[in-house]
């Protein structure tokens, strides 16, 4: 999923964003309010994570400018500040959830799944199509009972599609959750992870599942 971090300590969005990275994330950094808002205009994202104390706009006006805009994706607050009044603050302007520093990054991570978990009730947090299995926590994935070795970037396109199982997806749609701000729209970089995909899921099955629908995208269903 694409996460948008707006964190202006630049040694804690260095590390948030390489750990988010490192667990499949497709992450774009702001360093404050105004180019938050700006890059939330001109993107899709999955979720927020916003800091509070930020420079021009804060962390609650972010948010609050963001659900003004209709956005519903969750919003996750970091924040050094351990006061009720700011919390009560924050989930009144529309956010959902709370991270107070400094804290764990396991327990980021574990909030964000619940997040993205809460946003679709019908998510699980596996994902069965046909003998294929994903299991989102872990991040692994097999089939008919094996064991398949992916890349990060490789399991973030196979997560996207198997959450949207059985529809189309376009390139665009496509790049705005797996990639991030410096994906190069030219490239043929999504249908070259869309061949190591099915070298590694369809060979050797009689069921394929990663399936090209000519002029409109690709598809992940064991419909033929």
């Amino acid at each position: 999923m694409r996460v948008l971090l707006v964190e202006d300590d630049e040694r804690i969005a260095t590390f948030v964003v390489k750990g988010l990275r490192e667990n499949a994330y497709a992450v774009d950094h702001a360093a404050d309010g105004d180019e938050a808002i700006y890059l939330a205009s001109i993107n899709a994202y999955d979720l927020y994570i916003l800091d509070v104390n930020l420079p021009k706009k804060d962390g609650f006006e972010v948010c609050g400018h963001l659900r003004s805009l209709g956005k519903a994706e969750p919003v996750l607050m970091l924040t050094a500040r351990d006061a009720v009044e700011d919390r009560i603050t924050g989930l009144d302007i529309g956010a959902d959830d709370y991270l107070i520093k400094p804290f764990e990054f396991r327990e980021l991570l574990a909030r964000l799944r619940a997040l993205l978990r809460r946003q679709n009730a019908l998510r699980s947090a596996k994902i069965v199509v046909c003998d294929l299995e994903i299991d989102t926590g872990s991040q692994s994935v097999s089939r008919d009972g094996k064991k398949i070795d992916l890349t990060r970037k490789e399991y973030s396109l196979l997560e996207f599609m198997a959450i949207n199982k059985g529809r189309v997806l376009g390139r665009e749609e496509i790049s705005e959750h797996v990639w991030d701000e410096n994906f190069d729209p030219f490239s043929n970089l999504i249908d070259v992870y869309i061949r190591r995909l099915r070298s590694k899921l369809d060979e050797g099955h009689a069921i394929t599942l990663i399936h090209t629908r000519r002029g409109a995208g690709y598809v992940l269903t064991d419909e033929p």
